[in-house]
Protein backbone atom coordinates (compact mmCIF):
# COMPACT_ATOMS: atom_id res chain seq x y z
CA UNK A 1 0.00 0.00 0.00
CA UNK A 2 1.28 3.42 -0.81
CA UNK A 3 1.86 5.59 2.26
CA UNK A 4 2.61 9.47 2.38
CA UNK A 5 5.85 10.21 2.54
CA UNK A 6 6.95 12.21 5.43
CA UNK A 7 8.54 15.94 5.29
CA UNK A 8 11.77 14.84 7.00
CA UNK A 9 12.00 11.92 4.08
CA UNK A 10 11.46 14.40 1.10
CA UNK A 11 13.75 17.21 2.59
CA UNK A 12 16.51 14.71 3.33
CA UNK A 13 16.14 12.89 -0.09
CA UNK A 14 16.22 16.61 -1.98
CA UNK A 15 19.15 17.60 0.30
CA UNK A 16 21.12 14.96 -0.06
CA UNK A 17 20.84 14.02 -3.79
CA UNK A 18 22.75 15.80 -6.61
CA UNK A 19 21.84 14.10 -9.77
CA UNK A 20 17.94 13.32 -10.88
CA UNK A 21 17.37 10.98 -14.02
CA UNK A 22 14.34 12.54 -15.57
CA UNK A 23 13.11 9.77 -17.81
CA UNK A 24 10.54 10.98 -20.27
CA UNK A 25 11.33 14.81 -19.90
CA UNK A 26 10.23 16.03 -22.65
CA UNK A 27 12.35 19.42 -25.11
CA UNK A 28 9.18 21.19 -25.13
CA UNK A 29 9.28 24.00 -22.56
CA UNK A 30 5.45 23.78 -22.04
CA UNK A 31 5.53 20.26 -20.72
CA UNK A 32 5.25 19.86 -17.28
CA UNK A 33 8.78 17.67 -17.15
CA UNK A 34 10.80 20.28 -19.06
CA UNK A 35 10.08 22.51 -16.38
CA UNK A 36 10.35 20.24 -13.48
CA UNK A 37 13.85 19.16 -15.04
CA UNK A 38 14.90 23.04 -15.71
CA UNK A 39 13.81 23.91 -12.08
CA UNK A 40 16.15 21.23 -10.56
CA UNK A 41 18.87 21.94 -12.84
CA UNK A 42 18.63 25.81 -12.29
CA UNK A 43 18.59 24.60 -8.51
CA UNK A 44 21.70 23.02 -9.12
CA UNK A 45 20.97 19.57 -9.39
CA UNK A 46 22.51 17.63 -11.88
CA UNK A 47 19.83 16.32 -14.09
CA UNK A 48 20.60 13.64 -16.76
CA UNK A 49 17.41 14.27 -19.31
CA UNK A 50 16.41 10.26 -20.60
CA UNK A 51 13.89 10.27 -23.93
CA UNK A 52 14.88 7.99 -26.76
CA UNK A 53 13.20 9.95 -29.01
CA UNK A 54 15.43 13.08 -28.13
CA UNK A 55 18.58 11.34 -28.46
CA UNK A 56 21.68 13.57 -28.91
CA UNK A 57 20.14 16.75 -28.31
CA UNK A 58 20.75 19.35 -25.42
CA UNK A 59 18.44 19.74 -22.67
CA UNK A 60 19.70 21.62 -19.24
CA UNK A 61 23.19 21.84 -20.55
CA UNK A 62 22.91 17.42 -20.64
CA UNK A 63 23.20 15.24 -23.64
CA UNK A 64 19.63 13.44 -23.80
CA UNK A 65 20.18 9.70 -23.50
CA UNK A 66 17.86 7.20 -24.40
CA UNK A 67 18.02 4.69 -21.75
CA UNK A 68 19.44 4.40 -18.24
CA UNK A 69 22.20 2.00 -19.04
CA UNK A 70 23.69 5.08 -21.22
CA UNK A 71 24.51 6.60 -17.57
CA UNK A 72 28.03 6.55 -16.74
CA UNK A 73 27.51 7.99 -13.55
CA UNK A 74 26.20 7.75 -10.36
CA UNK A 75 22.64 8.87 -10.46
CA UNK A 76 20.45 9.53 -6.71
CA UNK A 77 17.04 9.68 -8.32
CA UNK A 78 15.35 8.23 -10.66
CA UNK A 79 12.68 10.80 -11.64
CA UNK A 80 9.77 8.93 -13.63
CA UNK A 81 7.49 11.07 -16.33
CA UNK A 82 6.19 8.38 -17.92
CA UNK A 83 2.52 6.39 -17.77
CA UNK A 84 1.92 3.78 -14.60
CA UNK A 85 2.17 1.04 -17.18
CA UNK A 86 5.55 1.73 -18.14
CA UNK A 87 7.07 2.90 -14.40
CA UNK A 88 7.62 -1.01 -13.46
CA UNK A 89 10.10 -1.60 -16.48
CA UNK A 90 12.10 1.47 -15.58
CA UNK A 91 12.27 0.68 -11.99
CA UNK A 92 13.65 -2.42 -12.88
CA UNK A 93 16.22 -1.24 -15.39
CA UNK A 94 17.29 1.84 -13.09
CA UNK A 95 17.27 -0.44 -9.58
CA UNK A 96 19.57 -2.97 -11.97
CA UNK A 97 21.87 -0.56 -13.87
CA UNK A 98 22.04 3.17 -11.56
CA UNK A 99 25.10 3.34 -9.33
CA UNK A 100 24.24 5.31 -5.73
CA UNK A 101 20.16 5.16 -6.23
CA UNK A 102 18.79 6.07 -2.97
CA UNK A 103 14.92 7.00 -4.50
CA UNK A 104 13.00 6.34 -7.30
CA UNK A 105 10.58 9.16 -7.22
CA UNK A 106 7.13 8.82 -9.68
CA UNK A 107 5.55 12.38 -10.76
CA UNK A 108 2.30 13.07 -9.91
CA UNK A 109 -0.71 11.10 -11.15
CA UNK A 110 1.52 8.05 -11.21
CA UNK A 111 1.17 5.03 -8.85
CA UNK A 112 2.41 1.55 -9.35
CA UNK A 113 1.99 -0.90 -7.15
CA UNK A 114 4.76 -3.46 -8.95
CA UNK A 115 7.35 -0.58 -8.51
CA UNK A 116 6.50 -0.01 -4.91
CA UNK A 117 6.86 -3.74 -4.63
CA UNK A 118 10.26 -3.61 -6.72
CA UNK A 119 11.58 -0.52 -4.47
CA UNK A 120 11.04 -2.31 -0.78
CA UNK A 121 12.42 -5.50 -2.28
CA UNK A 122 15.69 -3.74 -3.16
CA UNK A 123 15.73 -0.86 0.09
CA UNK A 124 15.08 1.75 -1.93
CA UNK A 125 12.55 4.39 -1.17
CA UNK A 126 9.77 5.59 -3.60
CA UNK A 127 7.64 8.08 -3.74
CA UNK A 128 4.89 8.36 -5.93
CA UNK A 129 2.34 11.01 -6.67
CA UNK A 130 4.45 13.66 -5.73
CA UNK A 131 6.97 16.64 -7.84
CA UNK A 132 10.17 17.56 -6.25
CA UNK A 133 9.84 20.62 -7.94
CA UNK A 134 6.65 21.39 -5.83
CA UNK A 135 8.10 19.38 -2.60
CA UNK A 136 11.41 21.38 -3.12
CA UNK A 137 9.36 24.87 -3.06
CA UNK A 138 7.02 23.86 -0.34
CA UNK A 139 9.50 22.63 1.66
CA UNK A 140 12.63 25.13 1.37
CA UNK A 141 9.91 28.14 1.17
CA UNK A 142 9.92 28.99 -2.60
CA UNK A 143 6.19 27.95 -3.96
CA UNK A 144 4.43 30.70 -4.78
CA UNK A 145 1.02 31.72 -5.21
CA UNK A 146 1.39 32.24 -9.10
CA UNK A 147 1.47 28.97 -10.45
CA UNK A 148 3.20 25.64 -10.99
CA UNK A 149 5.17 26.80 -13.81
CA UNK A 150 7.78 28.71 -12.57
CA UNK A 151 9.93 27.81 -14.98
CA UNK A 152 11.19 31.31 -15.06
CA UNK A 153 12.95 31.95 -11.21
CA UNK A 154 12.73 35.41 -9.89
CA UNK A 155 16.30 36.72 -9.24
CA UNK A 156 14.36 38.23 -5.49
CA UNK A 157 14.52 34.30 -4.56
Amino acid sequence: MTTTPSDSLLRSILTRSKTFACVGVSPHPIRPSHFVGRYLSMRGFHVVPVNPGHVGTVLFGEPVVGELSDIDIPVDVLDIFRRPEAVPAIVEEGLSCLTGLHCVWLQIGIISPEAEAMCNAAGVPIIQNRCPKIEYQRLFGELRMGGFNTGVISSKL
